[in-house]
C-alpha cells in the first residue's frame, strides 16, 4: 500500500510505505523563492527537489543571452531524480518559476535509497523519462508551432501544476520561457486578455476560460499529458497522479 503519511508531492505520496521510509528521515522542507537558481548547467546537482507547490523550470541558454524552457516540474514529479542513478551534473539550469514549498534530499541519500529498492529506482527512472519526454517534445513544438499555440500550451501546463490561481509571471519572463522576444509575446497576451481567456495585470496571469484556451493551444499539450500518464502508470496509481491535474 502507498505510504500512510501523504505528501503534497504526488511522487512521494504514491510510493509504497517501505520506499517512502527510505527517504522520509532525510527529507527536509524548504521554501522555493521566485527566481531562485537551484543549479546551473554544467554544475553539480547537490540535492533532489520534490515540490509540494510552485513550479521549477528547466531552461537552456541560447545565443544572445536568451533562454528557452525545456521542462516544467511541480507537485507531480521531482527535479534531480537522476541523482539516484549517479548522474550528478546538471544539463540545464533549474530556476523557480512560481514560488512554493518542496521536500529536498541530499544526493548521496537518494542514491543510497535507490540502491536499496528496485521499486524506488523504477519510479524515479519513470519520472526522469517524463522530464526527458517533455524536453524532446518542447524542442519539436518550438520548431513547428506558432508562438500563440505555444504560449497557450505553456499557460495550460502552468495551470495544471498550480491547480488554478494566478501565476506570477511577466511578459519578459514569458518571452524567456518560449525563447522569443518580448515584442512577440506582448500582442498575443493582450489578444488572449481581450478575448476573455486570461486576466493579466501587474505581472500576474490567471486563466479565465480553460476550454477556449485549450482550443488555442497546440496538440502538444494533450500529447505530452497522455504520454506522462502512460509512463507513470507503472509506478503510481493513476488516480493519485491525476487528482487535480486534469
Amino acid at each position: 500500500m502507498a505510504n500512510s503519511v501523504r505528501s503534497p508531492n504526488r511522487l512521494l505520496a504514491a510510493l509504497q510505505s517501505a520506499d517512502f521510509e527510505l527517504l522520509r528521515p532525510h527529507l527536509k522542507t524548504v521554501e522555493l523563492v521566485h527566481g531562485e537558481v537551484l543549479f546551473d548547467a554544467g554544475h553539480p546537482i547537490k540535492r533532489a527537489y520534490f515540490p509540494h507547490c510552485g513550479i521549477i523550470s528547466l531552461v537552456v541558454a541560447l545565443k544572445g543571452r536568451r533562454t528557452i524552457e525545456v521542462a516544467m516540474i511541480g507537485r507531480d514529479s521531482v527535479v534531480g531524480g537522476s541523482l539516484a542513478f549517479g548522474s550528478g551534473w546538471a544539463l540545464n539550469k533549474g530556476i523557480v518559476l512560481a514560488p512554493g514549498v518542496a521536500s529536498i534530499i541530499d544526493a548521496n541519500r537518494i542514491r543510497k535509497a535507490a540502491e536499496t529498492s528496485a521499486a524506488l529506482r523504477n519510479t524515479l527512472f519513470r519520472h526522469e523519462q517524463v522530464t526527458s519526454a517533455q524536453a524532446q517534445h518542447s524542442a519539436a513544438c518550438n520548431l513547428t508551432h506558432t508562438v500563440e499555440a505555444r504560449l497557450s500550451r505553456w499557460l495550460l501546463r502552468s495551470n495544471d501544476l498550480l491547480g488554478g490561481g494566478t501565476l506570477p509571471v511577466t511578459q519578459d519572463l514569458l518571452a524567456q520561457m518560449l525563447g522569443v522576444r518580448r515584442t512577440s509575446v506582448s500582442p498575443i497576451a493582450n489578444n488572449l486578455k481581450k478575448a476573455g481567456l486570461i486576466k493579466y495585470a501587474w505581472g500576474r496571469i490567471q486563466i479565465v476560460d480553460l476550454e477556449r484556451l485549450r482550443d488555442e493551444a497546440c496538440a502538444c499539450y494533450v500529447t505530452v499529458k497522455a504520454k506522462t500518464n502512460r509512463l507513470l502508470m507503472g509506478s503510481q496509481k493513476r488516480d493519485t497522479y491525476d487528482r487535480g491535474i486534469d
